[in-house]
């Protein structure tokens, strides 16, 4: 039995021996490309996939491959149609990071609002920094918005809630009774965009997703306001939020996913001063890694021994042959 890890980032070796005894085949590559896939993968019984693109074609040169398991939630960068053409199982870790994800838009939404960047910068550049900076409010006084309130989104609004803000949420899977367990006023997209001071985003990149804050989303958001995105860089238009903050129209923004991943260059948002960047970090933490990596084993080892997946993003009718 074969297992791929197509990147070399995060060692599992030894999380695969204890899965999978010490006659399993642990491989380790650089899945940069398709190429290097392609090569790395055909005889592969399970793939183990960080942030690499699973392409059609790789999944059509898979020639024995059962189990695809994705380190983390979002699964957008694999061809899941594809893999369930071909009898795969596709699957994610979907509460392994949830905790430190929902931490981290809580941090940036605080950093962003307490201009905290900035004072630091000035006790550094100049012994002293003035905290009269326009803009900060208390939140008790604000509403922090959240499109989106899956299980990140809910953690969120309890977190948010307990520092004092108004919570409202859109998500056309909210329904009454989850609004009064959490204690969130559901709204619709465009009240929203209007009344939200610090809007966080928390929602698959799907094709019905892509760009939904786009210029005219951002145009509608409040005055003053300030974005928090730790979901997919491709949920916002780059350009647009850059020549928001760049105006005064956004007060700030705490952004830790992005279009390009390693960012380009060229990207607006690093010129950004109210910005607060981090690179995809927002699921970080010794015990968030730990969890993970487990669990992304534990689920290809159930799949290759028959058993039901734990967390598929996708239903297999046609089994491929062991």
């Amino acid at each position: 039995m074969k297992i791929v890890a197509t990147n070399t980032m995060i060692p599992l070796r030894a999380e695969v021996l204890d899965a999978f005894g010490p006659d399993v085949e642990y491989v380790e590559i650089d899945g940069s490309s398709e190429e290097a896939l392609l090569a790395g993968t055909a005889d592969a019984d399970a793939l183990l996939v960080l942030g690499e693109h699973i392409t059609r074609r790789v999944v059509e040169g898979l020639t024995r491959c059962r189990s695809i398991v994705r380190f983390g939630i979002g699964y957008d960068t694999l061809d899941v149609a594809a893999a369930t053409e071909h009898g795969i199982w596709v699957s994610n870790v979907p509460d392994a990071n949830f905790r430190e994800v929902a931490v981290h838009a809580i941090a940036l939404a605080l950093a962003v609002q307490r201009r905290l960047p900035a004072l630091d910068a000035g006790m550094r550049a100049d012994g002293w920094a003035s905290s009269f900076a326009p803009g900060v409010h208390r939140p008790d006084d604000q509403v922090f918005g959240l499109w989106g309130i899956g299980r990140i989104g809910r953690r969120v609004a309890v977190m948010a809630k307990a520092i004092g803000y108004h919570v409202i949420a859109h998500d056309p899977a909210l329904t009454t009774a989850i609004a009064e367990e959490l204690g969130v006023e559901s709204v619709d997209r465009d009240a929203l965009l209007a009344r939200s001071d610090i809007l966080s985003l928390h929602v698959p990149l799907l094709e019905s997703t892509k760009g939904i804050l786009d210029s005219d989303s951002i145009a509608a958001m409040k005055p003053g306001s300030i974005l928090v995105n730790v979901s997919r860089g491709g949920l916002i238009d780059e350009h647009a939020l850059a020549e928001a903050l760049q105006s005064g129209h956004l007060f700030g923004a705490g952004i830790d996913a992005f279009l390009h991943e390693p960012t380009e260059p060229g990207n607006p948002l690093l010129a950004c001063e109210t910005a607060i960047l981090t690179p995809h970090a927002a699921h970080w933490s010794e015990e968030s890694l730990a969890e993970t990596k487990r669990k992304v084993v534990e689920e290809a080892a159930r799949i290759l021994r028959g058993e039901a997946p734990r967390s598929a993003v996708n239903h297999v009718e046609r089994h491929r042959a062991a």
